[in-house]
């Protein structure tokens, strides 16, 4: 049931948006005792948009060109990286901020500040992995890329160590303890098998495999849950409309079966592409699987957009998106439920 009402409540939105051209997230609809989505931007404003009452709540920071945002109820808050601040921040206490509000906050405690271009966080148990992406030899023709690993202990994150990729690095997820990493200006998939237990020492890594994905051109965000994982595909960073969303259904088996270096065929993924779906550069992406909805932050389509798409597993081919809210500056997601 809360399903359904997910599915109607987005279609009401899509409606309500462009027959009335408001920024309105309201509809009276209720899906879960919390549903909240958490947007970060490349000005340091975060937005909580909370979908049982329209809500907006804004959080100016200090934390601009953030991106990665993640949400924790043991924390009731959230923390991303920021690249103008070189550093991991947490915000604590926001449920004591009233909402629908626009408030300035800081950070309660980060890390050291030791990034230079960071993308994306992981996160598994107490450890925190930021991917960065800096050319550290100033010769495009080498790739590399950088995961800082980050011992959380209290409010205090502790640099266990940093290891170097050989290729350029962007979105990364934990599937169980093997982490996976998106292969930046490529359609390829790296693994690290155990990462946390078997990467322990500064130094050169090498990827225990990796895949392409068919019909896929650039890959940046990527996200997993309940045996599903969802790429984003930039196109042609130049372009604004020829970007698309991937999803791989029985991910773990369908990359397992893959030769290393070979590819997941077109034909054993979705894909949702076209002018209809207002995809150009889409970055982060997230997927719920209860409701079966990809949110996608769009960069470039519109000046910058906060995109959903309904029935993640059933549908594909240009679709209109049944949520679309503008964001300038958008960078990355998170979906929070109770």
């Amino acid at each position: 049931m809360l399903l359904r009402t997910f599915r109607y409540f987005l279609v009401f939105l899509m409606f309500c948006l462009i027959s009335c051209s408001k920024d309105d997230l309201s509809s009276g609809v209720e899906t879960s005792p919390t549903a909240h989505l958490y947007a970060s931007s490349s000005s340091g404003e975060v937005k909580r948009y909370d979908i049982n009452t329209g809500e907006i709540t804004t959080y100016n920071t200090e934390a601009s060109n953030a991106t990665g945002i993640k949400f924790s109820s043991e924390d009731d808050g959230f923390s991303l990286v920021s690249a103008e601040n070189a550093r991991l921040e947490t915000f604590t206490g926001i449920s004591l901020i009233q909402s629908g509000v626009t408030v300035d906050i800081s950070s309660e405690f980060g890390s050291p500040e030791n990034l230079e271009n960071p993308k994306d966080i992981a996160i598994n148990n107490n450890f925190y992995v930021v991917s960065d992406n800096t050319d550290l030899d100033d010769d495009e023709t080498t790739a590399e890329g950088r995961l800082f690993v980050y011992f959380r202990n209290g409010e205090n994150y502790i640099l266990r160590n940093v290891v170097t990729t050989r290729f350029k690095v962007w979105g990364i997820e934990f599937v169980g303890n093997d982490l996976y990493a998106a292969v930046d200006e490529t359609n390829r998939l790296a693994v690290y098998r155990n990462f946390l237990s078997t990467h322990t020492l500064n130094r050169i890594i090498t990827a225990d495999k990796i895949v392409g994905f068919q019909g896929l051109l650039q890959m940046h965000g990527l996200d997993f849950e309940d045996g599903t994982m969802v790429l984003s595909d930039i196109g042609e960073i130049e372009s604004n409309s020829d970007g698309a969303v991937h999803i791989v259904e029985d991910f773990v088996a369908k990359y397992e079966a893959a030769a290393p270096g070979g590819f997941i065929q077109i034909d054993e993924q979705k894909r949702i592409a076209g002018g209809n779906t207002l995809l150009g550069n889409p970055g982060d992406v997230v997927y719920d699987a209860a409701y079966n909805v990809v949110f996608v932050a769009e960069t470039a389509n519109g000046g910058g957009r906060i995109l959903a798409f309904n029935d993640a597993r059933d549908k594909e081919g240009n679709l209109a998106p049944d949520l679309r809210y503008g964001f300038a500056g958008v960078t990355s997601l998170y979906f929070h439920t109770e």
